[in-house]
């Protein structure tokens, strides 16, 4: 059985879904430090200048230092909401499949939760729906007994849902092997393998193709079949971490 595990980012690139896809269990480590200029708080789209970011506005409790993604609020009265959907609106209205999936997203803005990681977990949530991604997915913060910091809590994790295998996202070789290769999963006799994925190039709205933006635009030019045959065909094997001969 396959674990990955990844924070709950905000309107996360077609990557982070092909992550879900691959494993038989997803958690969402949601219990992790807040990190306000991070992509748990913001993602980018594509207008006809380039790139544009949609950013969350969030608050920590006062006197806390270390709020948990769990934690954390949006700030009160802020028209963030309305602002995104506008310019989502503005820049994808005429994409082949607008008509078909703005109402979903419109739909999970007007959920008027306070939540950062609610509003991020319903729309990740939503998105496997709406590609047919059937993995089994868990908050971090609703397990009990979960032990360690960083490598030693993925093996904790492992062994409370009952995998043999963790899939990770290439950058975070650097942690997982910092110490040995393999690092805690392997000791205690865990398979580790890292994702490979090399998103292949699609319409977009307006000249110039930007990769890695947030998934609503390869659903609004491709659409959640096309979507889904994209990014399955945009998968190459998972990298045993053996043959890595360059640590990064």
């Amino acid at each position: 059985m396959i674990l990955s595990v990844m924070q709950p980012t905000f309107l996360p690139w077609i990557g982070y879904f092909d992550l879900i896809d691959s494993a038989d269990t997803f958690v969402f480590l949601d219990n992790v430090k807040l990190e306000k200029s991070s992509w748990q708080v913001r993602n980018r789209i594509k207008s006809a200048q380039g790139e544009l970011m949609l950013s969350a506005p969030v608050l920590t409790p006062q006197g806390r230092l270390n709020t948990t993604i769990a934690e954390a609020q949006f700030k009160a009265g802020h028209p963030w909401r309305k602002k995104h959907l506008r310019t989502i609106h503005d820049n994808y209205r005429n994409a082949p499949y607008f008509d078909q999936l703005y109402p979903r997203l419109t739909a999970l803005y007007d959920d008027k939760t306070t939540s950062l990681a609610t509003f991020n977990i319903a729309f990740i949530s939503t998105i496997c729906e709406v590609m047919k991604i059937d993995t089994v997915k868990v908050k971090a913060s609703e397990l009990s007994d979960i032990d360690g910091v960083k490598d030693e809590r993925l093996v904790s994790l492992c062994e409370r849902l009952n995998c043999n295998q963790y899939l990770s996202p290439i950058g975070a070789m650097g942690y997982l092997e910092q110490y040995s290769p393999g690092g805690a999963l392997v000791r205690n006799n865990i398979d580790l393998f890292y994702q490979q994925f090399e998103p292949a190039e699609y319409q977009q709205q307006s000249p110039g193709h930007i990769s890695h933006l947030s998934v609503i635009d390869v659903l609004f030019n491709l659409g959640p079949v096309g979507a889904i045959e994209m990014m399955r065909a945009s998968r190459r094997q998972p990298l045993d971490y053996r043959n890595i001969t360059v640590k990064k």
